[in-house]
């Protein structure tokens, strides 16, 4: 387009300079052998090749029978062409070639303008294709190192990764530690610290130190692909204002042919044929939906790679549009409202806490128990060493026993208790009734001290909650926990609603009775065990920044294991549909003015459109409708 257009603009100054209208208007004269051969040849060569791209987009339009901007554009510089060419052997005609030249000039750098915006948008996607690395340093079976391209890669192979160098697929670490760069996952600028056991994912940066990788999933099945197909799902998804768009256009491609037939008829009779060829080319240009085309794809080109920038990514575009409309959202408790791991809330101990600390952490550090780990951190972020544990023996379901510094310390939690016929003393019988998780702790058969665990709310939910009900949006969480945990959860967040000891059916079947309430509704959940009820919701959105979303169940899914993502993308919804109706009235609207004046409604009062003014005022819509897009950036 921009070559088309700068090679037309250059055969364009001769048109003009030789046209009798503009020399007319600038007061020169020049007149020259052959003036009407060359400047019909001039125009010719800017119709066929400025021209080419509307008139071929022309005929795939009419063979599709769904006639629209193209074919407005082509029929309007093809009158303006076929009659200069007829005026010029024709007594009394009157040549439109200047108007024919700056129209085609004028369209070509409509068209390049958005051609330019839309590949701008598309920038997200090119770069995480470019997070995609060509090679890998296998590791042979007998240790040998070989450098192979990630096609090559299996599940099972093991992989190693140098600092600086970016994961080639998504594996778990076996030998190494080091941090990594996560951001374009997660949107969190921090490096995350991976060691034995971490899980790492296609894309990342390996930042300082060598990592022997075992590869879990390759290619395709990588989180990274999984990412750029959903990116492109969202862009080629069809979207509901997008629909009206393109039906608008077909209604005024009928709507612009009547009218310039009726204009033409009535010029014809008041006038002139030229004064009605006039008319009715004007009444074709303003009427051409160029910018109505560009109206609505270039929001969702843009809103879908600011949504993959801020970690949400759109499977369904109509799901994403009815976001903004929702009147009430649903949440799982667990790994949504919650972090979903289980940390120490409080520390009880019947004398000293950093003994019993370093007691409990002593048989604990053996344990790859979620439990277990999670007392070892407190004992660690409060300073406190493990000491030693000898003679270490586990009870599945029950705790584990062994010698600490010459004493017998046993943990676990109420089963514990009956199976060692522990007694409690009573400055701790109180906690017996806890809801939380309990792990007892018990010196040479004497309870010294409970430790208790939570499901931690995160940081994020109490705000995130609030927001949406500024937003108007009535708040339910819906969990498998007891009723006390969940009360406890929903008072401390703000949750307008909540039920408790739910099933994933019995889930299902709440979130269809708020729907049977006249409630547009959107449920969030891990996208795992919430599946049913994604489906169910009217917008089903996966929050969680694992591998393990459940993408099929979800409309929307969010990187970010943060609800504010949920009001980022509800807020991201209603601004794209804002800009989207923004474009839509601006595309078309101003329609109602500008073709009756170019029909000429207004000639008695000395009003007149000529060609070149409607071209330049449908252009300029295009223009507008392409800047006021890029204005969502900064919603």
């Amino acid at each position: 387009m921009k070559r088309r257009f700068i090679v037309s603009v250059i055969v364009t100054v001769p048109i003009l300079v030789l046209s009798p209208m503009i020399q007319g208007w600038f007061g020169f004269s020049l007149q020259i052998p052959y003036r009407e051969a060359i400047i019909f040849i001039l125009s010719t060569f800017v119709y066929i090749y400025g021209g080419k791209p509307f008139l071929s987009m022309t005929i795939e339009e009419i063979k599709s029978k769904k006639p629209g901007m193209m074919t407005l554009i082509s029929m309007a510089i093809s009158v303006a062409y076929f009659y200069s060419a007829m005026s010029l052997v024709m007594p009394g005609g009157k040549e439109f070639f200047w108007e024919l030249a700056t129209l085609i000039d004028i369209m070509l750098i409509g068209h390049y303008i958005e051609a330019k915006s839309v590949l701008g948008a598309a920038n997200a996607l090119q770069d995480l294709v470019k997070m995609m690395p060509k090679t890998a340093m296998r590791v042979s079976p007998d240790g040998t190192l070989k450098e192979v391209s990630v096609d090559v890669l299996h599940k099972g192979d093991t992989i190693l990764v140098r600092p600086g160098e970016k994961i080639p697929a998504d594996g778990r670490v076996v030998e190494g530690e080091s941090m990594t760069d996560e951001a374009f996952l997660t949107g969190e600028s921090k490096p995350v610290y991976k060691k034995v056991g971490s899980d790492v994912f296609m894309g990342s940066t390996n930042l300082d130190g060598a990592m022997r990788i075992t590869i879990t999933k390759s290619g395709k099945e990588s989180y990274l692909s999984q990412v750029i197909e959903l990116v492109k799902e969202a862009q080629s998804s069809r979207s509901k204002t997008q629909d009206l768009a393109n039906k608008a256009a077909g209604w005024l491609f009928y709507g612009a042919v009547g009218t310039g037939a009726v204009t033409f008829a009535v010029w014809s009779a008041i006038a002139s044929p030229m004064d009605a060829v006039l008319r009715s080319v004007t009444v074709l240009i303003i009427a051409c939906p160029h910018a109505l085309g560009l109206a609505v794809p270039l929001v969702v080109a843009i809103s879908t790679s600011l949504a993959a920038k801020r970690g949400i990514l759109i499977r369904n575009r109509q799901a994403f549009e009815t976001l903004r409309t929702i009147d009430a959202i649903c949440f799982d408790k667990t790994g949504t409202i919650t972090e979903g791991r289980l940390d120490v809330s409080d520390v009880i101990a019947k004398d000293d806490k950093s003994k019993l600390l370093a007691m409990a952490a002593a048989i604990e550090q053996n344990s790859e128990h979620i439990i277990a780990k999670a007392i070892v951190n407190h004992a660690k972020e409060a300073g406190i060493t493990p000491q030693t544990a000898e003679n270490f023996m586990a009870f599945p379901g029950i705790g584990a026993k062994a010698s600490v510094q010459g004493h017998t310390v046993m943990v676990g939690g109420p089963q514990l208790l009956s199976k060692e016929s522990l007694k409690l003393p009573e400055t701790l019988k109180s906690f017996e009734s806890s809801e939380s998780t309990k792990v007892w702790v018990a010196v040479d058969g004497e309870v010294i001290g409970v430790i208790l665990l939570t499901d931690s709310i995160r940081e994020t939910s109490v705000e995130a909650i609030a927001a949406l009900k500024e937003l108007g949006i009535e708040t339910w969480m819906l969990t498998g926990d007891n009723e006390a945990v969940a009360r406890e959860v929903a008072e401390t967040c703000g949750i307008d609603h909540y039920r408790a000891n739910l099933l994933p059916d019995e889930k299902l079947r709440l979130i269809r009775k708020i729907q049977q309430d006249g409630k547009t509704v959107a449920m969030v959940g891990d996208g795992i065990n919430d599946a049913p009820s994604l489906l169910t919701a009217d917008i089903g959105i996966a929050i969680g920044a694992g591998t393990d979303i459940a993408i099929e169940s979800a409309d929307i899914i969010l990187t970010q294991s943060d609800l504010m993502s949920v009001v980022h993308a509800i807020r991201l919804s209603l601004a794209t549909t804002k800009k989207m109706v923004q474009n839509l009235w601006w595309a078309s609207g101003y329609n109602i003015v500008a073709i009756p004046l170019a029909a000429g409604v207004m000639a008695p009062w000395g009003v007149i459109i000529d060609p070149a003014v409607g071209a330049i005022l449908m252009s300029v819509s295009t223009v507008v409708v392409a800047l006021n897009a890029q204005l969502l950036k900064k919603a």
